[in-house]
């Protein structure tokens, strides 16, 4: 299932997620810092949803209270849940 989540406070400005039941198969950021963006989803790719949330939920990038990587721990969440109500 692939979800397209609208990022807040932060330099992208999406994330395409794609999960196959809880595991994150692939993750795609639109905008942003190149090196990170490419870095983030292969250290992402092959955990479950709770794995993400855990490791890099709250994370902030320059005092913004979030960034990238705390974005993408949302982005899995809502990907998720949408999942189950489909």
């Amino acid at each position: 299932m692939s979800y397209l989540y609208k990022t807040k406070g932060t330099c992208s400005s999406q994330i395409e997620v794609t999960l196959d039941g809880d595991i994150v198969k692939d993750v795609k950021f639109t905008g942003g810092c190149n090196g990170n963006l490419q870095a983030i989803p292969k250290l992402v790719e092959g955990m479950t949803v709770d794995e993400v949330v855990r490791r890099i939920s709250g994370i902030s990038c320059n005092g913004r209270g979030t960034s990238c990587g705390d974005q993408l721990a949302k982005a899995v969440t809502e990907a998720y849940a949408a999942s189950q109500q489909a």
